[in-house]
């Protein structure tokens, strides 16, 4: 039975612009009418998601930085997971971010320590951005998540020296190739998701999962029925052989699935009927 659908949304919900399509838009409005909860389980920053989320159409709950907030449908914060300052401080020295450009969301900002013309696209759809800002000299309080972006194999060896020096006390892992994530240790997607699932009186062997990153992994285990994106990252496939995949998100794979799943009319028909 499904009663309940969470899902990523770059490289998953969004399409290859990191932006909405009218057909998933479409398709999720037609769910949350029969009254089916719908929850944004994302990396990205709440103030940012709350615009794609006015885009999509939908009174969804928010998971964003990774399970570091989350807010209801109205905007009330329900759950809150800082990094501890002091460790903060020591991620956002030269030490770690020499070589990437170096990223930090607090609960109403998205800190940036130099300007990216092409970062700054990939939030279209919100018009959310960030501020330039000295982060090596940032106090480290209320931060949410630590971002790198940079080349794969620079974030590869980094993401090595920060398991070794910091190991499980804090949350380390890639939201894409490109961009390397570390939040509290408690922190994830699936216990985000749990918080919503209980606040909603609903269990997670009824919940409909869709994810390609690896920060996707505690979200696909919590939910009772997982899918996986047919353009996934590598590790995650590695790491969840099991999960069933299906098609890439410029196909708009996730609405596709959703409506053979929820057993909706096709779109001309629904259109028609309007």
């Amino acid at each position: 039975m499904y009663q309940v659908i969470a899902s990523d949304l770059d490289g998953t919900l969004l399409d290859a612009d990191h932006t909405v399509d009218q057909f998933t838009a479409t398709t999720l409005r037609e769910l949350e009418a029969r009254g089916v909860p719908i929850v944004l389980a994302t990396g990205r920053h709440y103030c940012d998601v709350k615009g794609i989320r006015d885009v999509l159409g939908v009174r969804a709950w928010l998971v964003t930085s990774n399970g570091a907030r989350v807010h209801d449908p109205d905007n009330r914060l329900m759950h809150k997971e800082d990094i501890d300052p002091a460790m903060a401080r020591q991620l956002m020295q030269p030490e770690f971010a020499e070589g990437t450009h170096l990223n930090a969301y607090q609960d109403e900002k998205w800190l940036a320590d130099r300007h990216l013309d092409w970062l700054a696209d990939l939030h279209q759809d919100s018009g959310f951005t960030f501020d330039v800002v000295d982060l090596k000299n940032h106090s480290g309080e209320g931060i949410a998540k630590v971002l790198y972006i940079g080349e794969h194999e620079h974030l590869l060896q980094l993401e090595a020296r920060l398991l070794e020096q910091f190991g499980d006390t804090l949350y380390i892992t890639f939201s894409m190739p490109d961009c390397l994530e570390v939040m509290a240790p408690t922190v994830s997607k699936g216990h985000a998701l749990q918080v919503v699932l209980d606040e909603l009186q609903l269990p997670a062997a009824d919940c409909v999962a869709f994810g390609d990153g690896l920060n996707d992994i505690f979200l696909l285990k919590t939910a009772g029925h997982p899918f996986m994106m047919g353009n996934a990252a590598p590790r995650l496939m590695e790491t969840l052989p099991d999960v069933p995949r299906i098609g890439r998100n410029s196909e708009a794979a996730v609405a596709h699935k959703l409506r053979e799943l929820f057993e909706l009319p096709p779109l001309a028909e629904t259109v028609a009927d309007q």
